[in-house]
């Protein structure tokens, strides 16, 4: 009796199926998902497709005023970003099933990348955390603003540039990769801008007593505001960023001279990438000074620039901008994870 009255209080349940028909195959992931409504005593699920004109902030709606007690999103990292956005402060939980090239917040969240079965899962019966999202206010050259979420990183500059010069198909034939080829020509025509930037440092750091109205200047090839920091290939841009911490991670990319693009490389790389795994080697990280990557941590950053910028967020080019305002909501989106999945990494 008591497991007859769980299947009809289930029933009334529905989750909702967000997804790029470009990027999975849709056919098997819908039937994933009715398979497992149907074992977790579910109603039939919500099964949307995010279109050119759509590209999932529209249908997430949809989803939430049918009442979706779970979102499920499949696509690539701008398609989870469009749903995520939506989805800040709804507390319905988002399960993340990996598709696309980058993956990067379910890398960030540790979220196993070769098994659909087990997000859609976990969507149904596993545990959920809350985790943090971006907020992007830009402002225009003709002085109009827009305000976008990120869940992974904001940036202006160079990084938005190479974004803009990788080729869709070669991204599309070996991934991730084909980024290399964008930061190549890139790079040709790369020039540093100035940028005035202010902060408000997150509670409790050593900066917390300091004057938050202070103005900085830089020359820089990219500033970065990411809510997590790890890239694909092991990579970890930025080593200390948290996903649950209820600040922004910030980094200031200005390289100096003609070696500058290798004290570049070697912070992100080496030194973040590979020593800081060792006690012995985050010892040499801690007395070497080196100015090529500069670090803060704030709860909001504004950042201005004289000449329009261009603008990424999670890894999509959002056109130019002379401001980028960006701001962090603690808690605000609900991600599912598989059940007894490890927190204490995030």
């Amino acid at each position: 009796m008591a497991e007859t009255d769980a299947k009809l209080r289930g029933s009334a349940r529905r989750a909702a199926l967000v997804y790029n028909p470009s990027k999975v195959n849709g056919a098997k992931l819908r039937a994933l998902v009715e398979a497992q409504s149907a074992r977790s005593g579910w109603g039939e699920p919500i099964l949307l497709e995010t279109s050119v004109e759509d590209p999932g902030q529209g249908i997430t709606r949809e989803a939430l005023e049918q009442g979706a007690a779970a979102v499920l999103v499949a696509g690539g990292d701008g398609t989870v970003r469009a749903v995520a956005e939506v989805m800040d402060g709804s507390g319905v939980p988002l399960a993340i099933v990996p598709s696309g090239t980058g993956n990067l917040l379910a890398r960030n969240l540790l979220l196993p990348l070769g098994d659909p079965q087990e997000m859609v899962r976990a969507a149904f019966e596993g545990d959920t955390v809350p985790v943090d999202i971006g907020i992007a206010r830009l402002l225009r050259a003709d002085g109009s603003t827009e305000e976008h979420a990120f869940v992974v990183m904001a940036g202006m500059g160079l990084d938005a540039a190479m974004i803009a010069n990788t080729k869709a198909d070669l991204k599309k034939a070996v991934g991730w990769v084909a980024y290399v080829d964008g930061a190549a020509r890139s790079l040709i025509g790369a020039r540093p801008f100035r940028i005035v930037y202010q902060t408000d440092p997150r509670p409790g750091s050593k900066t917390a007593t300091r004057t938050l109205t202070r103005i900085h200047s830089a020359r820089v090839q990219s500033i970065l505001v990411a809510n997590c920091g790890a890239l694909p290939a092991g990579i970890a841009l930025i080593p200390d960023a948290s996903i649950i911490d209820g600040t922004l991670d910030v980094a200031i990319i200005q390289p100096t001279g003609p070696f500058g693009w290798l004290g570049v490389w070697r912070k992100v790389w080496w030194d973040n990438s590979v020593l800081r795994r060792f006690r012995a080697g985050r010892r040499i990280v801690e007395r070497r000074h080196d100015t090529s990557v500069r670090y803060l941590s704030a709860t909001v950053i504004e950042t201005a620039t004289p000449d329009p910028q261009p603008i990424e967020l999670d890894g999509d080019e959002f056109g130019e901008a002379t401001r980028m305002d960006c701001t962090v909501h603690p808690g605000g989106l609900l991600a599912a994870l598989p059940r007894g999945h490890p927190i204490g990494a995030l």
